[in-house]
C-alpha cells in the first residue's frame, strides 16, 4: 500500500495506491466522505471498498482531498474536489494505460463526487456508491445515469433517510441499458460502525458478479485467479 503524491489542479495531493501484479488490470478510484467533517481517505467504509477491490484484483488508488492530511489546498465545497478526483484518475490511467476496465467508488460526499465524475468521463465502466446523501445534494444531473453499478444503504442512516436514497436508486433503475443494484445493510447507520462486515459482503458478491459479466476479452485467466 505504498504512499504516492501527485500533482492536483490546486497542489499536490496524498494518496495510497496498490498496484494489480494482474497484466492490464482494471482500475478503481476510491473517495473519502466530507472534508469539513472530519472525511480521509482512512474512513473505514474507504478503506474496506479499497480492499474490496484490490481482493478482485484492481489497482487501487484512495487519496485525501485538497486540504485533507498531506493534500494542499483549501476545500471547494465540491468543484475544486471533483477536479481533484479527476486529476487522481488521470494520474492512475497514466499508469494504467491498457487497464480493461476503469470503476470509481464513493462514500457520502465521496459518492456524490464520484457520481459527477462519472458523468464526465465517459471512461468509467461501473461505480459503488455507499450513502450517497440524496438528501442533501441534487443528483439530478444523473439524467442518464451512463454506467452501471451499486448502491448501498444503511437502513438506520441518522445522516441521509433511507428512503431518499431508495428513491434515487428506483429513478436510476428505470433507465435503459444500465442495471443499479439496490441493496441496505440491516441496522447499518450512516458510518456504518459495527456493520463493516456486512456492507464488505455485499461490495464483494456485487464485484464477483460485475466481473463475471465483463467481456470476454477481460476475462484474463490471471485476473479470474485473482477473483477466487
Amino acid at each position: 500500500m505504498p504512499e504516492v503524491i501527485f500533482n492536483g489542479p490546486d497542489g499536490r495531493l496524498e494518496g495510497r495506491y496498490h498496484h494489480s501484479k494482474v497484466p492490464n488490470a482494471p482500475v478503481a478510484l476510491l473517495l473519502h466522505p466530507h472534508p469539513q467533517h472530519g472525511g480521509t481517505m482512512n474512513n473505514k467504509v474507504v478503506y474496506t471498498l479499497y480492499h474490496a477491490f484490490v481482493r478482485k484484483g484492481f489497482s487501487t488508488l484512495r487519496f485525501n482531498f485538497r486540504g485533507v492530511g498531506r493534500s494542499q489546498g483549501r476545500f471547494d465545497a465540491g468543484q475544486g474536489e471533483l477536479s481533484d478526483a479527476a486529476s487522481a484518475l488521470d494520474w492512475m490511467q497514466s499508469y494504467n494505460p491498457n487497464a480493461q476496465a476503469c470503476w470509481v467508488g464513493g462514500f457520502s460526499f465521496g459518492a456524490w463526487i464520484g457520481m459527477q465524475l462519472l458523468m464526465r468521463r465517459p471512461e468509467i465502466d461501473g461505480f459503488v456508491s455507499v450513502a450517497p446523501p440524496a438528501n442533501a445534494y441534487d443528483f439530478t444531473f444523473l439524467a442518464p445515469c451512463p454506467s452501471s453499478g451499486l448502491i448501498v444503504h444503511g437502513n438506520a442512516d441518522e445522516v441521509v433517510p433511507e428512503a431518499s436514497v431508495a428513491k434515487l436508486a428506483t429513478k436510476l433503475g428505470t433507465q435503459k441499458n444500465i442495471r443499479v443494484k439496490y441493496r441496505t445493510v440491516e441496522g447499518a447507520n450512516h458510518f456504518f460502525g459495527s456493520h463493516l462486515d456486512p456492507l464488505n459482503e455485499v461490495v464483494d458478491q456485487y464485484l464477483a458478479e460485475a466481473l463475471a459479466d465483463m467481456p470476454a476479452p477481460a476475462k484474463m485467466p490471471a485476473l479470474e485467479a485473482a477473483m477466487r
